[in-house]
């Protein structure tokens, strides 16, 4: 299971990513701190809508870019 059951995220503390696997191609939508760099899976990414459906639990706008870390 991903992530805390239901958390909530300040995005002046918290950076929305995707992380992707340089090996398996898999990939995770998260939350990354910004000053630690720490972490946080939330959802595996399996199909473009599951990078809409996070963005939609989480309040983020298209407007923010959500970035690929690797």
């Amino acid at each position: 299971m991903f992530g805390r059951k239901n958390p909530t995220y300040s995005l002046d503390e918290w950076e929305p990513v995707i992380r992707s696997s340089i090996c398996t191609g898999e990939k995770v939508a998260g939350f990354k701190n910004r000053q630690s760099g720490v972490f946080e899976d939330i959802m595996l990414i399996r199909v473009p809508g599951d990078v809409a459906e996070f963005r939609k639990k989480y309040g983020i706008g298209e407007e923010v870019k959500i970035p690929t870390i690797y």
